[in-house]
């Protein structure tokens, strides 16, 4: 298999950053780890070598980034404000730097997001704030609501980082253009976070926003195993 390691030093983030890419064409996947993942975790764990033969064929490419979760969100050290803030800073990076990366690189504009547990906040949060620049998400096992990180604190950044705050707010332009991409939720039906998936799935429904949802019977479904049987099914 086709892999590269990238690191640039980040003018958004003001530190080192580095990514992992496989693959040498095909449908470009802007791939999150899992809560204070690291770049390679997916790789780790197994899943880019479930999807090997796919990226041999040149039918999808990943390109799994860092994360600087310890640094924003599970950052209990400092203010929430401060957490939201160094996200947003994240979210920049991922705009700014990651993606022209893809563009130029790939060739291509069809970027789809892909996490699980909190890898799927990071793809369904970039997707839904921007849907002129990815053309889909497929989220696992996921958590879109990031009031538990921030002790009762709330502010626009906050909310503008929030997908349970600002997707349903959406006026009917923005829903209109949100609807143009393609989203998969998908998590067992015994994980302790079914519910909240159950939840998004219905608030892009009801915002006429096409969703598949799956909530897979009778598994705990959060975990490595399910995510790597399922990636395949939803990916060239």
């Amino acid at each position: 298999m086709h892999r590269d390691y990238v690191v640039w030093d980040s003018p958004r983030l003001g530190r080192k950053m580095e990514l992992l890419w496989y693959g040498h064409a095909g449908l470009p996947v802007l791939a999150f780890p899992t809560s204070v993942g690291r770049f390679y975790q997916n790789e780790d764990f197994g899943l880019i070598g479930a999807m090997a033969d796919r990226v041999d064929a040149g039918a999808v490419q990943f390109v799994c980034v860092d994360s600087v979760d310890a640094e924003s969100w599970y950052n209990s050290g400092v203010h929430p404000k401060h957490r939201a803030e160094r996200h947003a800073q994240y979210d920049a990076y991922l705009r700014y730097e990651v993606m022209p990366l893809i563009w130029n690189r790939s060739g291509r504009g069809d970027v789809v997001t892909f996490g699980a547990s909190f890898g799927a906040y990071h793809a369904m949060n970039f997707a839904c704030r921007y849907p002129d620049v990815v053309r889909g998400a497929i989220a696992f096992s996921g958590l879109y609501d990031v009031h538990r990180f921030l002790d009762g604190y709330w502010d626009d950044t906050c909310y503008f980082h929030c997908p349970t705050a600002y997707v349903p707010n959406m006026n009917e332009e923005a829903s209109r253009r949100l609807a143009t991409q393609k989203f998969v939720i998908a998590t067992g039906e015994h994980d302790s976070l079914v519910q909240a998936n159950r939840d998004f799935i219905a608030t892009l429904a009801g915002k006429g926003i096409p969703v598949h949802g799956e909530i897979w019977p009778g598994v705990f479904g959060h975990d490595w195993p399910f995510w790597k049987e399922h990636l395949r099914r939803f990916l060239p």
